[in-house]
């Protein structure tokens, strides 16, 4: 799963089928987790410990061409995918929040197809490939959830080419700030480094520099904590439609 090069911080382990059902019955995001549908009997069919791991920002979760061996439910946090060009760059392809699983491509049987890196704090359950198999097999409601993960990758790549790989630089930048003000509720949102922004909007480091600090000072953002702005999200309505 994981080199030398990560630096992970392992939750509590859930060290047999029993814990981890009692884990995965309370869980407090389990509504929009890959478990959602989930009866108590079903349970039962879990013969392998799923982890809870936390990762710190800048670690991975796993990188491109390791073995698929598991799926990651995004309890909290945020986490980046990344594929790297053959010249030697990155783009970023997809954010994940909580809710969100990572590593789809693991239950085909498949190689990861990108690095999974954490952009904040982030918290994981680390479900192994047999265990949704093995589910997937016994039931149909684990059959239904894994096809709605599968469209719903579908339909996030696609708003991300749309939203975010057209039209100019600063209606870019507007569109990805709305998409991180979604994910935090109100009018508030969250940026990270200007390279990563780079990278998700297909744009040089020094374009999303220049145009997050031209909203800065046109007031369309106000910085309240570290990395954390208020949002004229009219302005930026206008900006991401032009």
């Amino acid at each position: 799963m994981s080199d030398g090069r990560e630096s992970l911080v392992r939750g509590k382990a859930i060290e047999a089928a029993w814990r981890g059902q009692a884990e995965c019955l309370g869980c407090g995001i389990r509504e929009t987790a890959l478990f959602a549908d989930l009866r108590e009997q079903d349970f039962a069919l879990i013969h392998l410990p799923i982890d809870e791991i936390d990762f710190e920002v800048g670690t991975a979760l796993y990188h491109v061409g390791d073995p698929g061996q598991a799926v990651y439910t995004i309890r909290s946090g945020l986490v980046k995918l990344v594929s790297y060009l053959a010249d030697g760059g990155q783009r970023i392809v997809r954010l994940l929040r909580a809710g969100d699983t990572a590593g789809l491509e693991a239950l085909l049987g498949l190689e990861y197809e990108h690095t999974a890196i954490a952009l904040r704090q982030t918290a994981t359950c680390r479900i192994p490939r047999e265990v949704v198999t093995r589910l997937s097999e016994n039931t149909p409601r684990m059959h239904a959830q894994l096809m709605q993960r599968w469209q719903r990758s579908v339909q996030q790549a696609d708003a991300w080419l749309t939203r975010l790989s057209t039209g100019n630089a600063k209606a870019r930048v507007a569109r990805l700030l709305l998409l991180l003000r979604e994910g935090q509720g109100g009018e508030q949102c969250m940026l990270f480094g200007r390279e990563d922004m780079g990278a998700m909007l297909g744009v040089t480091t020094e374009t999303a520099s220049r145009i997050v600090a031209e909203f800065r000072r046109t007031g369309i953002l106000t910085e309240v904590g570290q990395n954390r702005y208020d949002c004229d999200v009219e302005a930026l309505t206008r900006l991401a439609d032009s």
